[in-house]
């Protein structure tokens, strides 16, 4: 596959990625208030501001001016949540009624969460 076009894939499943996990955070927010310890505080303004920036990081990977920046905060952001990975795998990886096998927990924060985090390197590369 051409190096153009593989790059484009990339940025457009970014932005479309990040576009839906924030707005689930509105439109869903039960799951989410789940697996927010509660020490971080109000986790509804928790769970609210978690949406906003991935909105935003989604955003600004469209403009080509940005992109870098959405690239470095999505970096910022996925390092602040592995706390509520962690939390999660705490929890019996289960986020209320929602429960998954504790294996799948722990592949989201050993495998998918550093393949996430490249992926956010490289949007600021394109």
């Amino acid at each position: 596959m051409e190096a153009h076009l593989k790059n484009r894939i990339l940025l457009y499943a970014f932005i479309a990625f990040y576009g839906f996990a924030g707005a689930m955070h509105f439109i869903s927010p039960d799951t989410y208030l789940e697996v927010i310890p509660d020490w971080l505080g109000d986790k509804t303004i928790v769970n609210q501001l978690a949406g906003a920036v991935e909105l935003a990081v989604a955003l600004l990977a469209v403009f080509k001016k940005t992109r870098a920046i959405a690239g470095y905060l999505t970096i910022a952001m996925l390092l602040a949540f592995i706390i509520s990975h962690v939390y999660f795998i705490q929890l019996g990886s289960c986020a209320g009624d929602f429960c998954i096998p504790a294996w799948i927990g722990y592949v989201r924060l050993i495998v998918i969460h550093p393949l996430l985090l490249y992926w956010a390197w490289k949007i600021t590369r394109l």
